[in-house]
C-alpha cells in the first residue's frame, strides 16, 4: 500500500460504552486480513500522562516497552493485536500544550500569536501521522478520548476534520460510537440520543461513516433504517453493538456485523481474504468450556476499582484458558486484612496474589497475607510491591528483623531490606526516580522461574521506585528465600522465590503488561498451573 489509511473512533451520547474494545476488535479483524494495524488514543485531560494519576481516578497506568506511562486502553490494544505499543500510541492534550509551548519558547513560531487553530491542531495532526509516516502500517485506528460535545475534545475533533480534508477520499473515515438506551417504561430502544450525537459532530464539520451502537437489545431493521436516515449513513453502516459475555467476543460479533467490510469498502481496500480468526476462536473455546476451577486472591488496595488491576485480570483470563482452568478471582482489600482475621479473610484460597501499588496504606495486610502463603503453602505471586512486601515479611518473620521495612514506608527503617538506590536520592520529580519500560533480567539457571520461561535472558516491563537491598542478599539467601533473577547491568535483583515452598514467587517488574491473547505470560500461566496442581493433591490427600 502506497498511503497510510485512517480510521477515527468517536463517542457520543456517554463515556465509558468501549471505544477501546471496539478500535481494539476493528483492528484485528483487519489485522486477520492481512493488513499491518495500529492503533493510538488521544486523551482530551490535562495531564502530561496518567502516570499521577490515582488509579480510582483513571484505572491502571499501563507502561509500554519504551518507558511511556499510558492509558490502560493500550493494553487492550496490546492484547488483542500482539503488537507492542510506544510513546506514539497515547497522547494528552497536556503532552499537546507542553510541545507548543516548547517550540514557542524556542523560537520556533517566529513571534507569531500561538493559537488553538492552527498551532495546537496542527500539533495534534501531527501526532496523530507519526506511525502512519513510520511506514510499519497500513492503517492507523485513531480512539478520541471523552465523548462528542465535551470542550476538552474540541480541538481534537477540530484536527480531525482537518485531516480527512488533507488526506482526500477513501484514505481518512470515522466510526462514531454510541448508546442506543432500552426505556423499560415504553418497552423500546431510543434513537434520539444518537440522532443528537451525530448532529453535534456534524456541527463541528465531522460526518460520521459508520455508527457502532452500544446497546443492551437486538436492534431491529426497522430502527437501523431509521438511524441511517436520520444520521446520514448506509443501513450496512449502522453496526449493532450488543453486550457480551466478555470482551473477547467483540470482534467475532463485529465480524457478524460486517464492520471490518464496510470499512474496507470506505477506504477501497481489496477484501481478497476472509478474517483468520481460528486461534482466536480456540482462546474463546478454552476460555468458555473449562475443565477446572482455582480461586486466586488478589490482595490489593484498589480493589473497588477492577480497572486499577485490568492488566492482571486479563493476564489470568489468559493463563486459565492456556491451561483449561476458569480462574475465579477474589478481591480482597489489604486495609481490611488484620492479625485477627487473616486466616478467616483467606481461607478457601487456592492460590494468593500481591498486587502492585505505591504508598503505605494497607501494606501491613499485605505482609500478613504473603506471610499466610508461605506458611500454609498457598502458591504465591507478588508483583512489583508484592515482591517487595515479601521480603520484608521474610525478613521479619525467619530472619528476625522485627523493624525489617521499605524506605517508601518508613525512611527511618533501621533495617531497609527494600530501599531506593543512592543516585535516586537527590531526584525530585516525581517519576524522576521511577525505573520505567523494557530491562532485562538474568534468570538463575535451574530456578523455578528459568523453569517457567525456558530460558534464562528476559526482557520485561518496570513501574517502581525502590529496589531490594543487596546489603541483605547473603543473610535472605542462606535462610532459604533466593535472588533467582537479576539486571545483568546493575546487579538489581529482579525475581525471588522460596525453592521449599510448592510455588512462591515475588518479581519486581510488571509481567501483567506482556500477557496478550496469543501470547499468555509465561509466569501467569506457570503460576495458575502450579495453583490446579496444588489444589488437586490436596483433593486427592483428602479422599485418600
Amino acid at each position: 500500500m502506497s498511503q497510510t489509511k485512517y480510521i477515527f473512533v468517536t463517542g457520543g451520547v456517554t463515556s465509558s460504552l468501549g471505544k477501546g474494545i471496539i478500535a481494539a476488535s476493528l483492528a484485528k479483524l483487519l489485522q486477520a486480513r492481512g493488513y499491518r494495524t495500529t492503533i493510538q488514543k488521544l486523551d482530551p485531560y490535562i495531564n502530561v500522562d496518567p502516570g499521577t494519576l490515582n488509579p480510582y481516578e483513571h484505572g491502571e497506568c499501563y507502561v509500554t516497552d519504551d518507558g511511556a506511562e499510558t492509558d490502560l486502553d493500550l493494553g487492550h490494544y496490546e492484547r488483542f493485536l500482539n503488537v507492542r505499543t510506544s510513546q506514539a500510541n497515547n497522547v494528552t492534550t497536556g503532552r499537546i500544550y507542553q510541545s507548543v509551548i516548547e517550540k514557542e519558547r524556542r523560537g520556533e513560531f517566529l513571534g507569531k500569536t500561538v493559537q488553538v487553530v492552527p498551532h495546537i491542531t496542527n500539533e495534534i495532526k501531527e501526532r496523530i501521522q507519526i506511525l502512519g509516516n513510520s511506514g510499519d502500517y497500513d492503517i492507523v485506528i485513531t480512539e478520541i478520548g471523552g465523548t462528542v460535545g465535551d470542550i476538552e475534545s474540541l480541538p481534537y475533533i477540530e484536527a480531525v476534520r482537518q485531516l480527512l480534508w488533507e488526506l482526500g477520499d477513501n484514505n481518512g473515515m470515522v466510526i462514531h460510537l454510541t448508546l442506543v438506551p432500552f426505556l423499560s417504561a415504553a418497552g423500546e430502544l431510543k434513537t434520539k440520543p444518537t440522532q443528537h450525537s451525530v448532529k453535534t459532530l456534524m456541527e463541528s464539520g465531522i460526518k460520521a461513516d459508520i455508527l457502532v451502537c452500544r446497546t443492551e437489545h437486538e436492534i431491529s431493521d426497522d430502527i437501523k433504517e431509521k438511524l441511517a436516515l436520520f444520521c446520514n449513513v448506509r443501513k450496512e453502516a449502522v453496526i449493532q453493538s450488543i453486550d457480551a459475555s466478555t470482551i473477547y467476543d467483540v470482534p467475532v460479533l463485529m465480524q457478524e456485523e460486517g464492520l471490518d467490510k464496510v470499512t474496507l469498502e470506505k477506504l477501497a481496500l481489496p477484501q481478497e481474504t476472509e478474517p483468520n480468526l481460528e486461534q482466536w476462536k480456540q482462546f474463546l473455546k478454552k476460555h468458555k468450556n473449562p475443565k477446572n476451577k482455582v480461586t486466586i486472591g488478589l490482595i490489593g488496595k484498589y480493589v473497588e476499582l477492577q480497572d486499577s488491576y485490568k492488566s492482571i485480570l486479563e493476564s489470568f483470563i489468559h493463563a486459565g484458558a492456556a491451561n483449561e482452568v476458569k480462574v475465579d478471582i477474589r478481591s480482597i482489600h489489604s486495609e481490611h486484612i488484620t492479625a485477627s482475621e487473616v486466616d478467616e479473610k483467606l481461607k478457601g484460597l487456592d492460590g494468593i496474589l500481591v498486587a502492585p501499588g505505591f504508598g503505605e496504606r494497607g501494606i501491613e495486610g499485605k505482609i500478613l497475607a504473603v506471610k499466610y502463603a508461605r506458611e500454609n503453602d498457598v502458591p504465591f505471586l507478588g508483583i512489583c510491591l508484592g515482591m517487595q512486601m515479601a521480603v520484608i515479611e521474610f525478613a521479619r518473620n525467619v530472619l528476625g528483623l522485627e523493624n525489617a521495612n521499605s524506605t517508601e514506608m518508613d525512611e527511618n527503617t533501621p533495617e531497609p531490606v527494600i530501599s531506593l538506590m543512592e543516585e535516586q536520592k537527590l531526584v525530585t520529580d516525581m517519576g524522576g526516580t521511577m525505573r520505567l519500560g523494557a530491562w532485562d533480567c538474568q534468570l538463575k539457571e535451574g530456578s523455578l522461574v528459568n523453569k517457567v520461561y525456558s530460558k534464562t535472558d528476559i526482557t520485561e516491563r518496570h513501574r517502581h521506585r525502590f529496589e531490594y537491598n543487596n546489603d541483605y542478599k547473603a543473610q535472605m539467601e542462606e535462610a532459604g528465600l533466593l535472588a533467582t533473577g537479576l539486571n545483568p547491568k546493575t546487579g538489581l535483583v529482579e525475581v525471588i522465590e522460596i525453592p521449599s515452598h510448592p510455588w512462591f514467587v515475588g518479581v519486581q517488574y510488571h509481567p501483567e503488561y506482556r500477557s496478550t491473547v496469543a501470547n499468555p505470560h509465561p509466569l501467569f500461566v506457570g503460576f495458575v498451573k502450579a495453583v490446579l496442581v496444588q489444589k488437586q493433591q490436596q483433593t486427592n490427600a483428602s479422599l485418600a
